[in-house]
């Protein structure tokens, strides 16, 4: 059964202008995370950093509590399996996170929907 359904679209750009993007690092992106985005660079880095903030946004929605006293971004972590896929693989629901993310040059936007029994 379907708990939720959450969506979120975002832009890209919007971190090309962090006025200090080494603290918004650290609240939004897990210890596993911030090391993979030191692997990237360039545009690569922003859609890294902005589909993880857009997934957080997503799951957040889907959750049914938004970001905040119930739910913060650490509770939530996006990795990948073997063919680049996203999973949520840390996230406070019991049952199942399901994840999509696409990205345009300047926007990504994401879908998470929360299965449960």
């Amino acid at each position: 059964m379907i708990y939720g359904i959450g969506i979120d679209i975002t832009n890209i750009d919007r971190f090309k202008a962090l006025h200090n993007p080494t603290s918004f690092i650290k609240k939004v992106l897990t210890d596993k995370e911030q090391a993979e985005l030191a692997g990237k660079s360039g545009q690569r880095a922003y859609e890294f950093l902005a589909g993880h903030f857009s997934v957080k946004e997503s799951y957040s929605k889907a959750y049914g509590t938004g970001l905040g006293k119930k739910l913060n971004f650490q509770d939530i972590e996006v990795e990948y399996d073997d063919n680049g896929r996203p999973v949520i693989s840390n996230h406070p629901f019991a049952g199942v996170a399901h994840v999509s993310i696409s990205h345009s040059k300047h926007h990504v936007v994401t879908q998470v929907i929360l299965e449960g029994d």
